[in-house]
């Protein structure tokens, strides 16, 4: 089982590769939108906020989300490890229930080269 640290270590790995990203999956991640990421296992939530192509995240809260980011995701600790290492492909996930997404409709398109 993933580790806080290891979550963590994830998302900021994701936040850098957003960083230096070009074409549609930099247009993507030029949304400016809230965001929380919900480690079920370990029951945690990492808040952040996606803008100007980069990918911040701000706190860290023990339990579910405090409060309903314009992107929500949840899912196990080892698949947030897998899917940021590209062990783990995220529509796969996503379609068999391992990884939960909610967004709003223009959202989820715009997302979807992230994805």
């Amino acid at each position: 089982m993933a580790t806080i640290d290891e979550c963590r270590t994830a998302l900021d790995r994701l936040a850098q590769d957003l960083t230096h990203a070009d074409g549609a999956v930099r247009g993507a991640a030029g949304l400016d939108r809230t965001l929380s990421c919900h480690v079920t296992d370990l029951d945690v939530t990492f808040t952040g906020r996606l803008a100007g192509g980069r990918l911040e995240v701000l706190d860290r809260v023990d339990g579910p989300p405090p409060e309903r980011a314009d992107v929500r995701l949840a899912m196990a600790g080892d698949d947030l490890v897998a899917v940021v290492g590209g062990e783990l492909n995220f529509a796969r996930a996503w379609a068999s229930g391992r990884i939960r997404l909610e967004a709003g409709f223009r959202d989820l398109l715009r997302l979807r080269s992230l994805l």
